[in-house]
Order: structure tokens, then sequence, then C-alpha cells
């Protein structure tokens, strides 16, 4: 791979080393394997959300088990070169002693889920965020451990070009510099425009500023939900990844 997506790449494995061991320090007590043939929650999506970067490249099969249909693969990194983000739902471990993860696949269309092995996972990250967008209020709202932290008028999809409900996740955080159409942050998320494919990146949901904050709020974008610039750099400095994104 690349040199630059490698550093990147080794630096959030780095990172969620640390955020692992963290976890681990405040559950106080080591985590016991679950008997086999048995499924634990990894996450709720509300208060608590676990995920991972891939640790290597697999298929991502239908069911927990080695035999079953291939409904896609891991990959390092999201379209715009940052380490991709996988949001953990359930673990399996079957009868030889093998743990398999469902995932969240960040695809088109939305909304795809699937069993990877886990071992072809990285650490796994804890988050208790959740934010919420709000189509019809024109309001987000980010809650941590369930609680309002943050809140802000929003510019969502045209009627021809809506913006896609669903729940989905925080993959990656990033500035511009000179764009003053997208402002000075944006934040990507697993959401996919239902129509516009030949967005680049293949379509993906975005939050970010504008350069015509009288617009907000209102339904002025091609999918993507805006925010005036203040409201987006606030934002940015406080949602981290794997945040669950829920837009109703």
């Amino acid at each position: 791979m690349p040199r630059r997506h490698a550093h990147r790449f080794l630096a959030a494995l780095s990172c969620g080393v640390t955020l692992a061991a963290l976890g681990a320090a405040g559950a106080g007590a080591a985590a016991v394997p679950p008997p086999s043939g048995t499924i634990v929650r990894l996450s709720d999506e509300r208060l608590l959300t676990r995920w991972a970067h891939p640790g290597r490249l697999t298929d991502i099969r239908r069911t927990h088990s080695a035999l079953s249909r291939s409904v896609g693969r891991l990959r390092f990194f999201t379209e715009d070169g940052f380490p991709e983000v996988y949001l953990l739902l359930r673990e399996y471990t079957d009868g030889r002693g093998a743990d398999w993860v469902q995932i969240r696949v960040p695809r088109r269309p939305n909304g795809g889920v699937g069993w990877v092995p886990r071992d072809a996972l990285g650490p796994f990250n804890v988050n208790r965020d959740r934010l919420i967008v709000n189509r019809h209020t024109l309001r987000a709202t980010l809650l941590r451990r369930g609680r309002r932290v943050w809140s802000a008028r929003v510019g969502i999809g045209a009627p021809g070009t809506t913006t896609p409900p669903g729940h989905f996740w925080v993959r990656e955080k990033f500035r511009f510099k000179n764009t003053p159409v997208y402002g000075t942050h944006a934040i990507g998320t697993s959401a996919y425009a239902p129509r516009l494919t030949d967005w680049p990146g293949g379509g993906v949901v975005g939050l970010h500023g504008t350069d015509q904050p009288d617009l907000i709020p209102g339904r002025p974008s091609h999918g993507c939900i805006r925010l005036r610039n203040a409201d987006i750099a606030r934002l940015w400095q406080m949602l981290h990844l794997g945040t669950p994104l829920w837009i109703r």
C-alpha cells in the first residue's frame, strides 16, 4: 500500500490498541470468552457502540461460516484514503472455538451487514455517543451517554436528492483549505446518496460547512448535511470515529 496510507493505518491501529486497553481497565475485569455456539451483543448503537479498523483483508460472509456466501470484502481505506471503520454488532463463537463478528458494511445499497472472523479485525474501540439528524425539524443533536451535549440547525437534501434515512456511523473526519463551498471541516459517514452515484467517492453522504449559511435550515443540498461553519467546527471537535448516526 502507499507509504502515506500505511502510516495512517499504523497510527490508527496504535490508537485502537490504546483505546482498547483503556476500555478493559474501565471494565474492571478481563473479558470472559462466551460459550461456543452463543451470540454476544457488542453494540446497542445508543449508549454503547464498538467499532474496529480491519486487521487484514478477507471476505465478508452472509452468515458466521467460511462456507457461507460472500457479500463483500473488507477494505483498509475509505474512499478518501482514511483507515476504514466497521461498526460491530454481535460476536459468535462456533463449536470449534472460532470467533466471528457481525459488522455493518459501508456500501451501496445502504444497510448492509455481514460476518467476518474476529482475527480479521483490529482492536475493538468503544464509543458512547450518538448523533441524530431529524429531517423534519432540520436539527442535528449529539448525545453523550444519552444526554444532549450539542445541537444545531441543518440543511439536508432537496426533494429530488433526498438525504437517506437509516442507521449509519462516522467513518472519517477531515478539514478543507480554500474550499468555501464545504466550509473548513467535514465528517464522512457510511451513508450513500440513493441516486447520485457519480459523485466523487461514489456518493458518500457527509456533514460539512457551507458558504451559504442563509440556506440553513432548509433543504438545499444534493444529499449531504450542511451546517453553519461555526457549528460544524464545534461538532468536528466533539465527534469521535464510530459514532452512530441516526437519520430520521
